[in-house]
C-alpha cells in the first residue's frame, strides 16, 4: 500500500511540476551563475510555488527600482548557492530590509516583514552578490 501511495504522489507532483529549484540549479543555460530567481506567483502546496514569470537576477545586480511589471509582485525566490540576495519593502532601497541567503523561499507570505507584515508582493528593490 504504502508503494502504491508513494508511486501516486510522484505522479501527483510531476504533473503539477512548478517546484522550486535548488540554490545548486540557478544556472542560466550558458553556464554563467545566477545570484536569484524571483518568480510572481505562489501556491498554498509548496510543490506548485515559484510558477508565473521568473526574472533572473545576475550576480552584483544593483537594483534601487524594480523592472516593469514588477515591484511588488514577487511571491517566491530561489537565492544561488554562495550568493546572498537584500531586498528592501520600498523602491530607492528605502523601507524594510531582509536579507535572503541561499536557498528556496517559495511562499514568501510565510516570511515575516514587521509584527503583522510579509514579504509576499513587497520587494520593490533589491541587491544580490555572491561570493
Amino acid at each position: 500500500m504504502a508503494a502504491v501511495l508513494a508511486v501516486v504522489l510522484a505522479a501527483v507532483l510531476a504533473v503539477c511540476g512548478a517546484e522550486c529549484p535548488t540554490a545548486a540549479d540557478l544556472k542560466p543555460d550558458n553556464g554563467t551563475q545566477l545570484c536569484a530567481q524571483l518568480y510572481t506567483q505562489n501556491s498554498v502546496y509548496y510543490d506548485e510555488c515559484c510558477a508565473g514569470s521568473s526574472l533572473s537576477v545576475l550576480p552584483d545586480s544593483d537594483v534601487p527600482y524594480m523592472p516593469t511589471g514588477w515591484s511588488g509582485k514577487v511571491s517566491s525566490l530561489v537565492v544561488g548557492k554562495r550568493c546572498e540576495l537584500k531586498v528592501w519593502s520600498k523602491a530607492g532601497k528605502t523601507g524594510t530590509k531582509k536579507t535572503f541567503s541561499a536557498g528556496s523561499f517559495p511562499r514568501l507570505q510565510e516570511v515575516r516583514r514587521g509584527l503583522f507584515l510579509n514579504w509576499n508582493n513587497a520587494i520593490r528593490s533589491y541587491y544580490c552578490k555572491c561570493s
